[in-house]
């Protein structure tokens, strides 16, 4: 089948905007799908209008209902950049979809800033959950941020002068490519800017002396965690998360997730990582949701309940982690739903649980190992070295 369906990418511009061969597209169309803004700058184009449809993912159903018409939808700049082609591309057949990609807002704010697009991060906030850009607040690190509004610069400010990136130069840039192009720059201890509502954020992270360090690998601080003393400590979490191989878009059950230090440290790791976190224990399903939302990564989903009652209906992950609950009956049920090439981890701290990873090992192999860690900590005037409980770690790969 012949595409019917073209995702045009418009900037401030406009349609004059357009390379001619995209604008004969949009001219040619029966009808056009776009926000308020996209009709506004296309308004020379006669054709029947449509906006965006109430709740959003109406908008597939709507655009199936119009195949066999010429038919345009307006999205900014890229429509495949975190965007709406994205999306569409999911539902309906690629060889039914032409794209024309303007030039990106990541690509106009580089360009203002003088940034080398290869030396930045680009996020969106846009629709989503503010707290996600947290996990990305790094010394020296540059960011270019798709808002959701006129209010989304101030509540980054506040997230940076929170962990010690006060100093951090922001600029606002609105209309970018338009008459009405507008620039606006700070520090984010001092942010007080009133901005137009659709604008791109530029950060570059400063650090102070003091700053809160959280690095993407796997290894956070404990006390950077809500926790009640039971967790899993910062030397076997780094080796645990390490074991179970964060991958882009990847699914994790966490099993006995706690206050969910595994689950969040997955999350980060990764772009689009998720995890299911699943725990009985209303406290801490209260601190592990506080700690997605501090740490960047609000998006983890806590399931009340115990394994292996709770997994039923879950989608298949690519890793678990088993860190409360061991049980033959939980392996197998989490086992069975690992998808091929799936990583499995799990911890034991007491000899029953030890003599569960014991057997599963003999049975299924993988890689059984004795973790040991020693902290240096005061006794009385002089230091001494004082043992965390050894954790019992099996893991395996899927086959």
């Amino acid at each position: 089948m012949s595409a019917w369906l073209h995702i045009v990418g418009i900037g401030e511009d406009g349609f004059e905007g357009l390379a001619p061969a995209t604008r004969a597209v949009v001219e040619a169309a029966e009808v056009i799908i776009g926000g308020d803004r996209h009709h506004a700058l296309s308004d020379s184009v006669v054709a029947e209008r449509l906006a965006w449809p109430h709740p959003f993912d109406a908008l597939i159903e709507t655009l199936q209902g119009l195949k066999g018409k010429r038919v345009v939808v307006l999205a900014t700049g890229d429509p495949l950049w975190f965007s709406v082609g994205a999306r569409i591309g999911r539902a309906i057949p690629p060889a039914e979809i032409i794209y024309h990609p303007q030039i990106s807002a990541f690509q106009l704010a580089a360009a203002r800033m003088g940034w080398s697009m290869a030396d930045v991060e680009t996020l969106t906030v846009h629709g989503r959950p503010l707290e996600q850009m947290i996990a990305f607040i790094q010394p020296d690190q540059r960011l270019l941020i798709l808002t959701t509004g006129a209010e989304t610069p101030a509540q980054i400010a506040r997230f940076l002068t929170e962990r010690g990136f006060g100093r951090s130069p922001m600029t606002v840039l609105a209309a970018m490519g338009g008459k009405n192009e507008a620039r606006f720059e700070g520090l984010a201890e001092s942010w007080d800017h009133v901005v137009p509502a659709f604008n791109t954020l530029a950060v570059d992270c400063v650090a102070a002396p003091d700053a809160v360090l959280m690095p993407r690998v796997p290894g956070l601080a404990d006390d950077l965690f809500q926790h009640d003393g039971t967790m899993t400590k910062q030397e076997v979490r780094a080796v645990t998360v390490a074991k179970l191989m964060p991958m882009r878009a990847a699914l994790l059950w966490d099993i006995g997730t706690g206050c969910g230090s595994v689950a969040v440290e997955w999350m980060r790791a990764a772009r689009n990582a998720r995890a299911v976190g699943i725990e009985p224990r209303a406290d801490r399903r209260a601190m592990a949701a506080a700690n997605a939302l501090a740490l960047g990564t609000p998006k983890l989903e806590i399931v009340e309940g115990e394994a292996p009652e709770a997994l039923a209906g879950l989608d298949a992950p690519d890793a678990v982690f088993i860190g409360g609950g061991l049980s033959d009956e939980v392996f197998e049920a989490a086992f069975a739903a690992l998808k091929p090439l799936g990583r499995l981890v799990a911890n034991a701290v007491t000899l029953e649980s030890e003599a569960v990873l014991m057997d599963l090992h003999a049975q299924h192999g993988g890689q059984l190992v004795k973790l040991a860690v020693n902290r240096a900590e005061p006794v009385g005037p002089y230091r001494g070295w004082r043992a965390l409980m050894p954790v019992t770690q099996w893991s395996l790969v899927k086959r």
